[in-house]
């Protein structure tokens, strides 16, 4: 046997060999979990109102945990701050910005303004605190969501106008992502409820962050979307 003859036919046959190991993984990849890498740390606080805190459900059910358990199933390194206090309005989120930077989180996704709804509180007073609520967080150099809100219909049309449509004009105003309607889903839907028809129940809860969770991750993707504010 010549020995070039002979490297050659083995060399002929790995590399066979490779080619159809190459298809075989080829075929499998789609059929792999897809896990997003995500090294760099990332913030995410949720300003928010008795949806975001866990109303009536454990502290392992509330949003936050559970939107924070989805994303690092993913393999993202995101943790979700839990900044959601009972019966707060927009005027009560105003008010705790500062504490609530003190986490010094990289993005806020506000979530206020059911109970301004619940209460039928002025639209426009809602509109100006909204507004003020994420040009201060955009001067400090986060990068801010907001989730919407639907008025109660028995307040009449035209107050479920002036509300509905104020979340998206702040968000046009500012240039913020906006996701519609924190809801989705669950409103009105008894079986994912609490008794009071409001607040979520953990299987409501469970709904909101598979709605949700899309939203966030499309937006933790747009790199340009996340500024980091400068450490001390």
């Amino acid at each position: 046997m010549k020995v070039a003859t002979g490297y050659g036919r083995f060399a002929a046959a790995v590399n066979s060999l490779l080619i159809a190991i190459s298809c075989v993984l080829a075929a499998l990849a789609p059929l792999a979990p897809q896990v997003h890498a995500q090294s760099v740390p990332v913030k995410l606080a949720i300003l928010g109102d008795s949806l975001t805190a866990g109303y009536g459900v454990k502290p392992d059910e509330a949003v936050p945990a559970r939107l924070e358990a989805a994303l690092k199933k993913q393999g993202r390194n995101v943790t979700v701050i839990n900044h959601g206090v009972s019966g707060d309005t927009t005027a009560g989120g105003l008010e705790r910005i500062d504490w609530m930077l003190g986490d010094k989180p990289d993005i806020v996704l506000v979530e206020l303004g059911a109970n301004d709804a619940l209460r039928g509180l002025d639209p426009a007073a809602t509109e100006k605190n909204l507004d003020a609520i994420v040009a201060r967080l955009k001067a400090a150099g986060v990068t801010v969501w907001l989730a919407g809100m639907l008025a109660p219909r028995n307040y009449g049309a035209d107050y479920a106008k002036q509300f509905d449509g104020l979340y998206g004009r702040v968000a046009e105003r500012y240039g913020v992502s906006l996701y519609p309607f924190f809801l989705d889903g669950v409103a009105q839907d008894p079986a994912l409820n609490q008794a009071d028809g409001i607040h979520p129940n953990p299987k409501g809860v469970d709904v909101v962050v598979e709605r949700l969770l899309p939203f966030v991750t499309r937006n933790l993707d747009d790199a340009p979307a996340v500024r980091r504010p400068a450490r001390p």
